[in-house]
């Protein structure tokens, strides 16, 4: 057998070979599985959720619950918007300016138990419009605290601090009574923790929400706003409906 014989016939095993590879049946994924996959994809790749900045400043936020936030904030029309879990001040920034248009005379209120938003701190936005509390989401004198700053108007309360299940429990029960008739209570990062795709230290949000919910009807899930299919807020858009 010659060379050029030879040759033929390893080119004509490669092409076999790539025949086989393509008609090979490849894994067929139900829409939930795609999601999934995404979400774990997208919260443990360091390019992704990670790597999110607002005017420089670090924002953990997924970008798919912000456009349905920003379309409730255009509906509810918030005065004040609470929101525990301030980190380095992102997404406080980035909440007040949505509502510079919405409603120019907003204020955010924004609890951490660390001090670490300096940055955000020396912004213009923040000193005409975010007041930013240090201390424990749940210490009875921080709660105070907020609700003596909430005025007459209306309330929107987005909870995304600590996201173990007593505390953010605790969170719903101190802070649900200031949302406004009409208006919403966020959980955010319901797939953190107990369930079930990005198990860490026990049950989270998700479940805090549901037992809440197991005692009080004020609330009700509003599922349409997890139409965008990836929302790390399962279960986490709570409108006050009395």
């Amino acid at each position: 057998m010659n060379r050029v014989t030879l040759l033929l016939l390893a080119v004509l095993a490669l092409g076999v070979v790539n025949v086989f590879q393509y008609l090979k049946p490849r894994e067929t994924l139900s829409d939930q599985q795609a999601v999934d996959r995404f979400t774990t994809l997208f919260f443990h790749d360091e390019k992704a959720l990670w790597s999110n900045h607002y005017l420089g400043i670090p924002t953990l936020q997924n970008p798919l619950d912000v456009w349905i936030t920003q379309e409730i904030f255009f509906e509810v029309k918030p005065d004040v918007i609470v929101e525990t879990g301030t980190y380095k001040g992102g997404s406080a920034l980035l909440w007040s300016t949505f509502l510079e248009t919405i409603n120019p005379d907003h204020r955010i209120i924004t609890v951490d138990i660390e001090n670490v938003a300096q940055e955000a701190r020396r912004l213009n936005l923040r000193k005409r419009k975010v007041t930013f509390l240090v201390g424990s989401s749940t210490d009875p004198a921080i709660v105070q605290q907020v609700r003596d700053g909430l005025g007459n108007g209306r309330v929107l309360v987005i909870l995304d601090s600590d996201h173990s299940k007593d505390h953010v429990l605790n969170e719903l029960h101190a802070y649900a009574p200031m949302v406004s008739l009409g208006s919403y209570l966020i959980v955010q990062d319901g797939v953190v923790n107990g369930n079930p795709l990005l198990p860490d230290h026990g049950p989270g949000p998700l479940e805090a929400v549901e037992e809440f919910l197991e005692t009080n009807d004020q609330f009700v899930i509003d599922e349409g706003r997890e139409r965008l299919y990836m929302t790390y807020n399962p279960k986490g858009f709570l409108r006050r409906v009395r």
